[in-house]
């Protein structure tokens, strides 16, 4: 698979996890399917962590300081830290997607950046840059999965429905 189809699909993701996360009703945003899951205020300030202290940084230590100890993610340990569920949801929308549009300039400014560039990570062993890059835009897809299994979840509850017309789930 193509570096540029990977980018593309990370700055398309902005576009889709705005559109997604928009114009539901206001008492969804801390609602969740199961107690031990995620609400949708839970999931976009994992985002914005994600974002700045996680994928991004760790392409830019794979290409630029590989021989560097990585320096440790702890992205449970940022939902108490950052006080995930006292932030503002819509500022941290606007947030996520400023991140993450710098994040896609950032990428797109590289001159031929060495993508099998490798540094070893503690638990998982060695891990190319371009690794990190897809497995970047496999975090996208995960947290689009759990914004819309809340969605139906939510929608299945609030509804009454069996929503089984719609197929199977």
């Amino acid at each position: 698979m193509r570096i540029a189809s990977i980018i593309n699909g990370l700055e398309a993701n902005g576009g889709v996890f705005r559109e997604t996360l928009t114009g539901f009703p206001s008492d969804m945003l801390l609602w969740k399917s199961d107690p031990k899951g995620w609400c949708l205020l839970e999931i976009i300030c994992h985002l914005v962590d994600e974002e700045k202290f996680d994928f991004r940084m760790r392409v830019k230590h794979a290409l630029e300081t590989p021989t560097e100890p990585l320096i440790p993610f702890d992205p449970i340990g940022l939902m108490t830290k950052h006080k995930y569920l006292e932030q503002d949801f819509d500022r941290s929308l606007q947030e996520f997607l400023e991140e993450r549009k710098q994040s896609i300039a950032w990428l797109q400014s590289l001159d031929s950046p060495n993508w099998d560039s490798a540094l070893d990570h503690p638990s998982l062993g060695r891990i190319t840059a371009a690794s990190f890059l897809y497995n970047w835009l496999a975090h996208d897809y995960h947290h689009i999965r759990q914004i819309n299994n809340l969605k139906h979840a939510y929608l299945k509850l609030n509804s009454g429905d069996s929503l089984t017309y719609a197929g199977k789930w």
